[in-house]
């Protein structure tokens, strides 16, 4: 199941439960979050468990590849950063750039597309203190998780109006679906602006 489509998340998340959707919300966690809580409107989860897991998935995630850079330095992010389209000359303005602005830059990497895989294994590599490193990142995914969390809810929570209206409930889900999505790509290119902003402080 593709769970990198909002509609292929939302059927995977109701066949599979809590324990994969957290290990789902360590790969794709925003679509995976909207999902569940979509699902929790329809009274299939926790909505408080599922924003417990949603802020779990992030955090260990972030923690993986900090101890990948950290444990593995900077050798294994210059092999294989350029993947991501970080050239070596990149990746040292980042790391100046987390000596300077480490939340700034911390947000810059988290929410920009591409940008946290191998820009967090930076930040392992620099030797950021984990418990600093640990305390930025809660404070960026506790807003991003609680965003995901209301979209995918409160759409979820609107669904037996919209189908009344629209007299037939796969409209409804259709068209919810068509709702949350167009919510999906709109915060990427405002994340977007917003990291690229940032990148220039």
């Amino acid at each position: 199941m593709d769970i990198a489509t909002f509609s292929g998340a939302f059927e995977w998340v109701i066949a599979h439960g809590y324990f994969l959707m957290f290990l789902a919300m360590l790969i794709e966690g925003p679509i995976v979050t909207a999902a569940a809580a979509f699902a929790s409107a329809l009274g299939y989860f926790d909505p408080i468990l599922v924003f417990i897991l949603s802020i779990l998935g992030d955090l260990v995630a972030d923690v993986i590849y900090y101890a990948i850079g950290y444990w593995g330095r900077l050798a294994l992010v210059e092999r294989w950063g350029h993947r991501f389209g970080l050239s070596q000359e990149r990746m040292e303005r980042i790391e100046r750039l987390l000596n300077k602005h480490a939340v700034k830059t911390l947000i810059a990497l988290k929410l920009t597309p591409i940008l946290p895989t191998p820009g967090l294994m930076i930040v392992g590599a620099t030797r950021m203190p984990l418990s600093r490193y640990a305390s930025i990142s809660l404070l960026i995914t506790l807003p991003k998780s609680l965003l995901f969390m209301i979209i995918g809810y409160y759409f979820g929570r609107s669904y037996d109006t919209i189908a009344r209206y629209l007299h037939g409930g796969e409209y409804a889900i259709l068209a919810l679906i068509i709702v949350l999505i167009l919510a999906y790509y709109a915060h990427k290119i405002i994340v977007t602006k917003f990291s690229q902003r940032i990148e220039k402080l």
